[in-house]
């Protein structure tokens, strides 16, 4: 969730922003200006997962199951839209209990001393019509890095009771010892046990405020 460089990925987002705020001066309404106002994730139907290579040929796959997030989704002028999301670290599920309790020492997220992680957006951009990237801050232990997400629409209704709805579906990558996540363990094969680049997914339903 562009990473590895960020300078370029700076200067690339700046223009595609500049050129988006050409074409649309007057802040027309580019087709989603019904999706403006703020929307809360609903995390019932929602899913943020990840995975990471494990003993060089395979990945290992996970998820957060407690967290909140809040969006603002401006459909008119898209560079307006910003999110929040608070990730509860012990959480954390790989579907095997004795990783799982490591994963929450200091060897990796700390979770007694750091409970939370947060993502917060400082910029948005629409890149395609139903595609979108926006870029934020991570925080991990303390540890504040810049990160991209690229974000795809997926959809708008109201549902069966009422609440209106999008979806969204996203990916990013990440250096996970850029947060100080560096444990690691050498392989009598060569190579390490955990790889270092991390994929975050995100499946995201997200229900209007009234």
């Amino acid at each position: 969730m562009g990473l590895f460089n960020r300078a370029k990925t700076t200067d690339t987002a700046t223009t595609a922003v500049a050129v988006a705020v050409a074409e649309n001066p007057a802040g027309q309404d580019l087709g989603l200006g019904h999706l403006t106002g703020d929307w809360t994730i609903d995390t019932t139907h929602s899913e943020i997962g990840f995975a990471v290579r494990h003993a060089m040929i395979t990945n290992v796959k996970g998820r957060f199951t407690e967290y909140e997030g809040k969006l603002h989704l401006d459909g008119t002028t898209p560079t307006d839209s910003r999110a929040d999301l608070v990730i509860k670290v012990a959480s954390i599920d790989t579907n095997q209990a004795q990783r799982d309790e490591h994963l929450r020492t200091s060897d990796f997220f700390a979770a007694e001393s750091f409970p939370e992680m947060r993502f917060r957006s400082t910029a948005a951009e629409r890149v395609g019509d139903e595609s979108y990237r926006m870029s934020g801050e991570l925080t991990i232990k303390d540890v504040t890095r810049p990160i991209i997400l690229d974000l795809d629409f997926t959809g708008h209704a109201v549902d069966a009771y009422g609440a209106d709805r999008v979806g969204f579906e996203g990916k990013a990558v990440l250096d996970r010892t850029d947060w100080g996540l560096t444990y690691n363990a050498a392989l009598e094969t060569g190579g390490v046990l955990i790889g270092e680049k991390v994929k975050l997914t995100f499946d995201i339903s997200a229900v209007k405020a009234a």
